[in-house]
């Protein structure tokens, strides 16, 4: 009976081991299409089951990420900051209320929340008159003071689309204090003198009321739709949490290498440049996005956050017209990453014995950057089937 047991088992391994031969094989297939005789690409795989390297291919050589950076600010944001974690923004007056008079200035004070909205500021403005004010004789502040004075990332394209990383912004317009004067008047408040200046909160100020969205919302559509300004209001929440006035980018950077230290691969020479991936200085390996993936996948309160707001093969977000069909429909969350000659995507799935898996993929050099998602695409069905 042992006997047969121990050659039963002798079986399974054998199997195992013959399919895992088989996809390597077939990964070693795809590597060799022409399309890497004049490009380049760092790939990995790791076994999130059997906690072992999967498959790897030029996995350290330093490549820019694209927008798969966004995994690295998104994982890092929810170690540092917590999922419970709150963008704030708030609303402030100086001076006094006498007779619905409000004889001082109201401030706002930005917190770099990427989704304020109008309704946000309806909200400030019904408050204003639930107070009882009636009339306003002072200024509307506007206080970016939580960042740094600068408007794009460093390394940003001059002649691309970038958002404009000011800390309060309405539907990424300037016009929050425009905004509240419109809003004020709606709602019957008298503003003697209209007058819109930027400057820091003072620390006496009367707090009126704060708006706030939840860390998973930002999340979502950050990672879902691969939204830039998203991803850099959350580099700078990662920044401020370091308590510096003003946040710098180059806290954040900080941050983002010390959990790199955590995983072991400090001794690496990346360059973190900014948190959307749209920085042409940014590089990184297909190795520490990786590694980044199972430190998520080994903490739960990373995991269970981040997993959710991946786009869905098939389904939805930047994913929702690739792998449409086949083992890796609906299976595969990953992000995704393009810019002018990179393509990019990590993330997880499950293979077919039931494995959890997770993988980095970059493409760079590719002129078609269809020629890289599909390169990409076909890795991830081999990985599935």
């Amino acid at each position: 009976m042992k006997k047969y047991l121990f050659l039963l088992l002798i079986s399974c391994v054998s199997v195992v081991s013959m399919a895992q031969d088989s996809l390597r094989i077939k990964l070693d297939s795809l590597l060799r299409d022409p399309m890497f005789e004049t490009s380049q690409v760092g790939l990995m795989v790791y076994d999130l089951t059997a906690d072992s390297v999967y498959y790897q291919h030029n996995a350290r050589q330093l490549l820019r990420p694209a927008s798969t950076m966004k995994l690295v600010t998104a994982i890092t944001a929810l170690d540092q900051l917590g999922s419970a974690y709150q963008f704030r923004t708030r609303l402030y007056h100086t001076g006094t209320i006498n007779n619905g008079r409000l004889n001082g200035d109201i401030y706002c004070v930005g917190g770099f929340d990427p989704m304020v909205d109008m309704d946000d500021v309806k909200a400030f403005a019904r408050e204003l008159h639930s107070m009882g004010v009636d009339t306003l004789r002072g200024r509307i502040v506007v206080d970016c003071s939580m960042k740094e004075n600068l408007d794009y990332g460093e390394g940003w394209c001059w002649d691309d689309d970038n958002p404009r990383l000011k800390p309060l912004m309405v539907g990424r317009k300037d016009i929050f204090a425009s905004a509240l004067v419109d809003e004020m008047i709606n709602d019957s408040i008298v503003i003697e003198s209209i007058q819109q200046s930027e400057g820091r909160c003072p620390a006496n100020a009367t707090h009126v009321a704060t708006r706030t969205h939840s860390m998973d919302q930002v999340l979502l559509r950050m990672m879902k739709q691969s939204d830039n300004f998203y991803a850099e209001a959350m580099f700078y929440q990662i920044a401020a949490s370091t308590n510096h006035r003003p946040a710098k980018a180059s806290d954040a950077r900080n941050i983002v290498k010390q959990l790199i230290r955590k995983l072991g691969l400090g001794s690496q020479p990346y360059k973190i440049a900014d948190g959307s991936g749209l920085s042409l200085y940014n590089y990184v390996s297909a190795e520490l996005e990786t590694k980044l993936l199972r430190y998520a996948f080994l903490h739960s309160n990373i995991y269970d956050h981040l997993l959710p707001s991946l786009p869905i093969a098939g389904m939805d977000g930047t994913l929702e017209k690739r792998m449409m069909k086949g083992a890796a429909s609906s299976n595969v969350r990953a992000k995704t990453g393009t810019l002018t000659g990179i393509s990019s995507l990590a993330g997880y799935c499950v293979a077919a014995n039931g494995h959890q898996l997770c993988f980095c993929i970059i493409n760079q050099g590719v002129m078609r950057n269809q020629s890289g998602k599909d390169f990409q695409d076909r890795v991830c069905q081999v990985l599935c089937e």
